[in-house]
């Protein structure tokens, strides 16, 4: 490690935590004074007390995961799911509330990675005794493969952080063919290195991500995987009925001496699929039975919220963590007539986010959005770049229509989670104002990625968001506005297919920059100049609010997996009163 490189991580390092700071100062404020949002009063808190090894824990869920395949996980909820519980990374983020859960730690490695060649170069050891699910060992040419399988065109939607960093990469289709990435060296059974075609300070962020977990070239069974994992952590997969039920049992392999994160409490974990989200609520609130040793996959209905913030003891088993992620009306800018800003600006003038954040739980649940990355990359609140009211600009959007040559408005459809159904129709309504008239189309959210990633048939609008991978503006803009990465099957981030020359240059620059303070500052200005464009019209920040049952224990919402329980951690007060 040199000199100029040990400066950058150090730098870099400051930068971050300073942003979880942020971060969670804007949670526990939640855009209000402290204590004055009853949602909120458990922030930072681990529920329950410590876990007792054993029993059941049951998962209640209105929907099958969208990937469980490392190559393919990039939802939010699924991630945390599969990296806590089924396979490791390189990396990983330590198992704590508030803002400590933005600190990495090591996981299959012995370290965070060792940077060289000016952090064009990271090279990470093995820990000793890695072992799968069936005894055998973990090697680094397992971490090559699921590398290289991310490239693969028939396993899309996953991060696609190696494409973007990998040297030589471009055009690579994956190991099917028999080829393999020059710029991924294995010289033992525990080393690995990444050769990177530019500095890459963040890269131990990146390697949290489940692309970089093992999977063993035997096992790889190509999309099928999706249905199987192979486990290299804490549990494996007992049975998976798709749209049903999935049953964790314990991976006797798995050594917890080789691991300080996951504490697998439990001795199965059931994902109980294809419930409604009110009877999800319901049976919580009531939390009888079995459902006491239940948590909820998705957060609480919007209409739940009263039958939870009302009722003291219901109350305390809340858990409310911000997001981070910014929801948001992305525009097909490729296609007419939203391949005219005019047109995009009309749209984010007539949006009525107050109508938006009632239809998504109301402001003790949500935060109106006044930019695009959320407010800790901003140290801690959104700027109202825009300057629009928060009920929109009805007559402004008339006035860009009628300049766009569509004075008379057009009809136009829009796709929304079918738990988004009523945020979809506020979308609807305050478009409506202006003329725009909408038909919404629901997805069941287990598809709903799939759908709106296919560029050739999707809806000219999508609602949707995007959370930071880790705390930096590279994981955000790039993301979801270089034009560069859009796919035409497994599009992720870009849903707006923002193509803009001047905007991909000036990331370029950006990401190039050796001091990561001046690149923080030059991502926020780039947010203002990519809104000015108008390929989104962004709506709120949302919190992510679960409700436990009476006898869940270890629980917190982590703020690295955009507020979702984490599994590294939860498990049973008493397991004997759980289900068998």
């Amino acid at each position: 490690m040199n000199k100029r490189t040990r400066t950058l991580a150090t730098a870099l390092v400051t930068t971050l935590a300073l942003g979880a700071t942020g971060c969670s100062a804007a949670a526990k404020t939640g855009g209000e004074r402290p204590g004055r949002n009853p949602a909120t009063a458990n922030l930072g808190t681990v529920l329950g007390g410590t876990p007792q090894k054993g029993g059941t824990l049951t998962v209640l869920s209105n929907q099958d995961f969208t990937h469980l395949d490392p190559a393919r996980n990039w939802v939010m909820g699924d991630m945390d799911f599969g990296t806590r519980l089924l396979y490791r990374t390189l990396v990983t983020y330590r198992a704590a509330a508030g803002p400590r859960g933005s600190e990495l730690v090591p996981d299959l490695a012995e370290n965070l990675g060792v940077p060289s060649n000016g952090a064009r170069t990271w090279t990470f050891t093995l820990k000793p005794g890695l072992k799968y699910e069936d005894g055998t060992p973990i090697n680094s040419r397992d971490v090559k493969h699921n590398v290289e399988r991310s490239f693969s065109p028939d396993l899309p939607g996953g991060p696609d952080y190696a494409a973007r960093y990998l040297a030589g990469a471009e055009g690579y289709q994956g190991p099917a063919t028999g080829k393999h990435l020059a710029s991924v060296k294995t010289p033992d059974d525990r080393t690995i290195v990444f050769e990177l075609r530019t500095p890459f300070a963040e890269f131990p962020y990146a390697a949290t991500l489940p692309t970089f977990a093992p999977v063993p070239p035997a096992q790889d069974k190509g999309p099928q995987y999706d249905n199987r994992p192979f486990s290299s952590g804490p549990y494996k997969i007992e049975s998976y009925a798709r749209d049903k039920q999935l049953v964790l049992v314990r991976n006797t392999h798995w050594s917890p001496g080789t691991d300080t994160v996951r504490k697998a409490y439990p001795d199965r974990i059931v994902v109980t699929m294809g419930l409604k989200a009110n009877q999800i609520d319901d049976r919580l609130v009531a939390s009888t039975g079995p459902d006491a040793s239940a948590v909820p996959w998705d957060k609480l209905r919007p209409e739940s919220t009263p039958k939870v913030l009302t009722v003291p003891a219901v109350r305390a088993r809340l858990l409310a963590e911000s997001t981070s992620c910014t929801e948001m009306v992305q525009m097909h800018t490729g296609r007419a007539p939203f391949d005219d800003v005019r047109v995009r600006k009309a749209l984010q003038y007539a949006l009525d986010r107050e109508a938006v954040l009632t239809a998504s739980g109301g402001p003790a649940l949500n935060d109106p959005a006044t930019a695009l990355m959320p407010g800790f990359l901003f140290g801690g609140k959104q700027p109202d770049t825009l300057g629009i009211p928060l009920t929109g600009d009805v007559d402004k959007a008339k006035q860009l229509l009628k300049e766009a040559g569509k004075a008379d408005g057009f009809s136009t459809s829009l796709t929304v989670s079918n738990g988004d159904k009523a945020v979809g129709e506020a979308v609807q309504q305050s478009l409506g104002r202006a003329g725009i008239k909408v038909t919404i189309e629901t997805v069941d959210p287990s598809a709903f990625y799939d759908t709106i990633g296919d560029t050739k048939s999707r809806t000219d609008l999508v609602y949707t968001g995007w959370c930071p991978d880790y705390p930096s503006g590279s994981t955000f803009l790039p993301f979801v506005f270089d034009g560069r990465y859009i796919k035409e099957k497994g599009n992720s981030g870009n849903h707006s297919l923002f193509r803009d020359d001047a905007t991909m240059k000036r990331m370029d620059q950006i990401a190039a920059m050796p001091d990561a303070v001046l690149a923080g500052k030059a991502w926020r200005e780039l947010d203002g100049q990519i809104l000015a464009k108008a390929p989104t019209a962004p709506a709120v920040v949302e919190r992510k609010p679960l409700l436990i049952g009476t006898n869940i224990a270890g629980a917190f919402g982590h703020i690295s997996y955009g507020g979702q329980l984490d599994y590294a951690t939860v498990g049973l007060k008493d397991p004997s009163k759980s289900a068998n």
